[in-house]
C-alpha cells in the first residue's frame, strides 16, 4: 500500500507502519527467545514482550509526535488522552495467551484515531509474516494485496469466529442455525480474518477495549464491512469508557443478517 510524502496523514502512516513493523520484529526475537510472564490485576497475562513493545511504540511514536495523545493497554490510563484531538491506540501484544502458549495467535496493532473515529490502522503478525494495514478511505491491505470482507448469502452454514460456550447460550432471544465455527486468541486477527475474507463474521460477549479493535475495525471497514455492538451502534475510541460490551464484525451486507440474532442477546438475564 503506497504510503507516499506530501499529506500529514500518509506521513503518520509511514510513521505507524515503521514503528509497528520494527516492533514486531522485536516481539519475535523475544518470542522465540522466551519471556517472563506474570499476572496483571485482573487476572490477564504480561509478559517482558508486551512492556518492551509499548516502550518502543510510545517512545517512537510520541517522540515524533508529541501533539498527539496516547493510549495503551500497558501504559497507565491518562484521562488527559481524551484533550488530544488525534490520539495513538496500542495494542502492545493482542494475544498475549497465544504468545505465551507459543502459537501464532497473537499480534501487534496500533491505529491513529481522531475525534473517535480510526484514520489510520496497522497490524503486525510477525511469526506468519503478514502486515496488515488501513488508512481511511484507502482501501484495506495485507502485505499489499487489497483485501476485501466476504458476502455469504444466509447465516446457516456461515463461518464465524465465535466461543461454542456463546453459541449455546440461553441468553439469545432465538437459537442460532447450524454454523461452522472456529476461533483466535486475538480479537485484532479475528477481525483481520473477516476483512480478509477467511470468515464471514466474528461475534464476542466478553468486554474488549478500544487498543484490541481500533486497528482492525478501519481495516473491516476498508475491507466493505462493519464492526459494531450487538445492537448495531458503531464503535467510538478514546472516551472515557475504553470498554465495548458485544462485538459484531462482518462484510456489509452480511452484518446486517447478523445483527437479527445479536441483537436479542439479554445480557443481564
Amino acid at each position: 500500500m503506497p504510503v507516499a510524502d506530501g499529506n500529514p496523514l500518509k506521513a503518520d502512516h509511514a510513521l505507524l507502519l515503521e514503528a509497528v513493523s520494527e516492533a514486531g520484529e522485536l516481539a519475535k526475537s523475544l518470542f522465540k527467545r522466551g519471556v517472563e510472564t506474570w499476572d496483571k490485576p485482573d487476572n490477564t497475562p504480561v509478559t517482558e514482550a508486551d512492556l518492551a513493545v509499548d516502550k518502543l511504540l510510545h517512545e517512537t511514536l510520541m517522540r515524533a509526535r508529541p501533539d498527539y495523545g496516547w493510549l495503551s493497554e500497558e501504559t497507565q490510563e491518562n484521562p488527559a488522552r481524551q484533550d488530544f484531538k488525534r490520539v495513538w491506540i496500542v495494542d502492545p501484544i493482542d494475544g498475549t495467551k497465544g504468545f505465551v502458549r507459543g502459537t501464532d495467535q497473537w499480534c501487534i496493532a496500533a491505529a491513529l484515531v481522531e475525534d473517535g473515529t480510526p484514520l489510520l490502522g496497522v497490524i503486525v503478525n510477525p511469526t506468519r509474516g503478514e502486515v496488515f494495514e488501513a488508512a481511511a478511505g484507502e482501501g484495506a491491505y495485507c502485505n499489499g494485496g487489497r483485501l476485501t470482507a466476504s458476502a455469504p448469502g444466509d447465516v446457516p452454514g456461515c463461518h464465524l469466529i465465535m466461543h461454542t460456550s456463546i453459541l449455546r447460550s440461553k441468553k439469545w432471544a432465538k437459537p442460532w442455525p447450524e454454523i461452522n465455527l472456529s476461533m483466535q486468541t486475538s480479537m485484532a486477527l479475528r477481525l483481520c480474518q473477516v476483512a480478509q475474507g477467511e470468515a464471514d463474521g466474528t461475534v464476542a460477549i466478553s468486554g474488549k477495549s478500544d487498543w484490541d479493535l481500533a486497528a482492525a475495525d478501519l481495516l473491516v471497514q476498508e475491507a466493505g464491512g462493519r464492526v459494531t455492538n450487538l445492537t448495531g451502534s458503531p464503535m467510538r475510541y478514546n472516551g472515557p469508557e475504553t470498554s465495548h460490551y458485544g462485538i459484531v464484525g462482518a462484510g456489509n451486507a452480511f452484518h446486517d443478517q447478523l445483527l437479527a440474532h445479536t441483537c436479542g442477546w439479554k445480557r443481564n438475564t
